[in-house]
């Protein structure tokens, strides 16, 4: 999985996250966490949306790289960002889970209209989705 150095800023309580490497890919929110999650989907996006145009995506940039740039000054806060990118092919995979958990995955996955396999899917993303502050 490659991974992406975001620059997290703040301005007048809007938190933004702007990933250098990858032109147009920013987030933003009213909390830190919330621009994060943002940036990690504008990332994808973009991503998806270039490979599928037959366009090359750009390699992460070292932290060195970003730095030397000068563009972001000399230290500036950074997350890093994963990117994961479907295949366009689905498997099938046996899981196990204690039955008062599997109870609780398909009532969530109910409530919210989604199969329990989109459920866990989007469940396995935001977790690895969730990037720490370098």
């Amino acid at each position: 999985m490659q991974r992406y150095f975001g620059i997290i800023d703040q301005n007048g309580g809007i938190w933004g996250v702007t990933i250098p490497d990858i032109a147009g890919a920013v987030g933003a929110g009213s909390t830190l966490e919330e621009a994060i999650d943002s940036a990690t989907v504008a990332l994808r996006e973009i991503a998806q949306h270039l490979v599928s145009g037959g366009y090359d995506l750009p390699a992460p940039s070292s932290f060195a790289d970003v730095l030397a740039t000068g563009e972001w000054g000399a230290n500036p806060p950074t997350v890093l960002i994963p990117l994961l990118l479907d295949s366009g092919r689905t498997v099938r995979a046996n899981l196990t889970f204690d039955a008062g958990l599997l109870a609780a995955i398909d009532q969530a996955a109910k409530l919210r209209g989604l199969t329990r396999s989109a459920f866990l899917a989007s469940a396995a993303r935001d977790k690895i989705g969730a990037g720490g502050v370098v």
